[in-house]
């Protein structure tokens, strides 16, 4: 995991922080052509964000508590909202994540 990439992967936390977000929409929103560039699966391998399947079947993405702290320790400001009940997934779980 490189720390050179924490600018990012705290720019990507923060933003799924602020609002709900479909998974679809982070992986448009952050996707990216060079491979060496692992900012969405940095962030999940970290624990700072996790995929949640919601009642309608559509799998989300959200900041975790981890993922809060890793914004607070680096100076971000994230308004605190109380966790969706849904399904956590497993990252064996999840299908095209990388």
């Amino acid at each position: 995991m490189s720390e050179k990439l924490d600018p990012l992967i705290l720019d990507l936390v923060e933003w799924v922080a602020k609002e709900p977000r479909t998974y679809a929409e982070v992986i448009d929103a952050w996707r990216t052509s060079c491979p060496r560039l692992t900012v969405w699966e940095d962030a999940v391998d970290r624990g700072y964000l996790v995929r949640e399947l919601a009642g309608s079947n559509i799998l989300h993405v959200s900041a975790t508590p981890a993922g809060r702290q890793f914004l607070t320790d680096n100076g971000r400001e994230v308004p605190h909202r109380p966790e969706p009940a849904a399904a956590h997934l497993s990252k064996a779980a999840s299908i095209g994540t990388r």
